[in-house]
């Protein structure tokens, strides 16, 4: 059901530095860096965890920055559940619901808050071209 965790920061380098020591201590690799937004990605067991900056240039709190990623198995049950989501009380962020570049390869992604302001992303990869 989940795809990933993200988590937001006001210094990446800063949180680089803890994450790779904490996850190299339970055997994972140091986190990759998107060059495109600042990033830091950690894959280990086929789980993902992200630390970002905030998107909408706000500073990073415990829930600014936090997106909670559930997954979809293809393009149309993004979009119905997007739909749903603000059919019963969600709110449509961060844009329509469509393809995206991520630092992992193109996915099909949309984003919303659920009732109480918690962010997800409802997504699926797509197939590398």
């Amino acid at each position: 059901m989940y795809t990933h965790v993200m988590v937001g920061s006001n210094d990446i380098a800063r949180s680089k530095t803890f994450y790779d020591a904490l996850f190299g201590a339970l055997g994972g690799q140091p986190g990759r860096q998107d060059p495109k937004v600042e990033r830091v990605m950690y894959l280990h067991n086929g789980a993902v965890f992200i630390v970002t900056r905030p998107i909408d240039g706000q500073s990073a709190t415990h829930a600014n920055g936090g997106t909670i990623g559930l997954g979809a198995a293809d393009p149309a049950q993004v979009e119905a559940a997007h739909v749903a989501g603000v059919a019963n009380g969600g709110t449509a962020i961060e844009g329509p619901v469509g393809e995206r570049d991520t630092g992992m390869g193109k996915a099909y992604l949309g984003y919303l808050r659920d009732p109480d302001g918690n962010k997800l992303c409802l997504g699926c990869r797509l197939p590398a071209a």
